[in-house]
């Protein structure tokens, strides 16, 4: 298996490739009768993601940016340590340090699947086998400097559309994506921060014939009323109620309206039981046959939804539901067109270092994971901390629906 080789699925109208190189969805296909949008940026050659970090890729072991130091950790009666290696500054490691799992080669485990139970491979083996894959990825104890044997399996899966009568309906469903990601500890006694996330950016009118790359007039609706506040170098110093601010109410506003001088690059907390009520961790001993939470995060119709993005040239919304308690909203505004490269598809010659690569707002990021550095905070200890023990299995889920709204 080539890890720049795309693995596809697909179902109705929608079409994902997916590298096994950093599990980086490299097209996200959406049909509309004639018009094909690929709703996600990045390089034409698969390849380039090498260089071109962090273009709709997983992140982990730890998702966003902790201090570098030596942490002790605790949950329950387990205890250890880590050191945080430096990436980004000699301050910052983000995303899982200096090679995360952005950058390291899964494996297929559609077929042998360990952190799926019975019932859930049953449910997955009654759909398409074109429409899901599982990849698997074991990340050794001290891998950037984190503790414990760590085996992590994500699904990626494609739902169809449910049934509509298009003609009363102002919407039309085009299916969705849901991706599923679970880990698990090798081994006994110890404990480990995770908090995975897909690093993925969207703009969801570039495949128009304007090749239109700003992304300031898509709207963008988040349930949530706190966001991070940050140091120079972005690690939190805790929240700040976003109630009265016109920057940060994103309550279905155009992004480039009140938005800030350099974009956004920031953390948001959803609303109280805004979040899906599905466990972020699954104890062990409840982990059987049985135990399914796989059906109800691909059912054909979904009304739940956190946060939406939308815009009115291409009639495309999305709409996005997870059981992770916030989301980092990041407009590309560190990137620059001089590195890189952009798709054929988004009107770009496809070469890297061409001089016609993404730039600054030509992208919007929604990133669905736990806070920063959450086991850093005491008010979390053993409960939200996004520390996992041995005795636990890590469970978290981002769906993504794709509409057609009047058109």
């Amino acid at each position: 298996m080539a890890e720049f080789e795309p693995v596809q699925i697909s179902t109705g109208s929608l079409t994902l490739e997916v590298l096994p190189y950093g599990v980086t969805i490299h097209r996200f296909l959406v049909k509309t009768g004639e018009q094909t949008h690929d709703v996600v940026l990045g390089p034409e050659s698969p390849d380039d993601h090498k260089t071109q970090k962090y273009t709709n890729s997983i992140v982990g072991r730890y998702a966003n940016r902790i201090p570098v130091k030596t942490h002790a950790l605790q949950r329950g009666k387990y205890t250890s340590s880590f050191t945080a290696q430096a990436n980004e500054n000699p301050r910052v490691s983000l995303h899982g340090g200096p090679v995360g799992f952005d950058a390291v080669v899964w494996s297929i485990a559609k077929d042998d699947p360990s952190l799926f139970t019975e019932a859930e491979v049953s449910k997955l083996k009654a759909a398409d086998p074109a429409s899901y894959t599982i990849f698997r990825y074991v990340s050794p104890d001290g891998d950037q400097g984190y503790p414990g044997k760590l085996t992590v399996e994500t699904l990626i899966a494609l739902v169809d559309a449910p049934s509509t009568n298009a003609s009363v309906t102002a919407e039309r469903p085009l299916g969705a994506v849901t991706i599923v990601y679970r880990a698990k500890l090798n081994d006994q006694a110890t404990v480990t921060p995770v908090n995975l996330t897909q690093h993925w950016g969207f703009n969801l009118n570039a495949s128009l014939p304007s090749h239109e790359l700003t992304i300031k007039g898509h709207t963008l609706n988040l349930q949530t009323d706190h966001l991070v506040v940050r140091d120079a170098d972005s690690l939190s110093t805790g929240f700040a109620s976003t109630a009265g601010d016109a920057v940060h109410t994103h309550d279905g506003k155009q992004i480039g309206e009140h938005s800030p001088k350099a974009g956004y690059d920031d953390y948001y907390l959803l609303k109280q039981g805004a979040a899906s009520a599905a466990p972020t961790r699954i104890e062990s001993a409840a982990f059987n046959a049985g135990l399914d939470l796989i059906s109800d995060v691909t059912k054909a119709t979904y009304d739940r939804s956190i946060a939406e993005l939308a815009s009115s040239a291409s009639g495309l919304k999305l709409s996005f539901d997870s059981n992770q308690h916030g989301l980092m909203v990041y407009t590309n505004d560190l990137s620059s067109a001089s590195r890189g490269a952009r798709k054929v598809a988004h009107g770009g010659s496809g070469i890297s270092g061409h001089g016609d690569a993404y730039g600054p707002g030509d992208a919007v990021f929604l990133e669905f994971h736990h806070p920063l550095a959450a086991f850093l905070e005491p008010k979390n200890k053993d409960k939200e901390d996004t520390l996992l023990t041995s005795d636990e299995i890590y469970h978290n889920f981002v769906r993504c629906s794709v509409a057609l709204v009047g058109n």
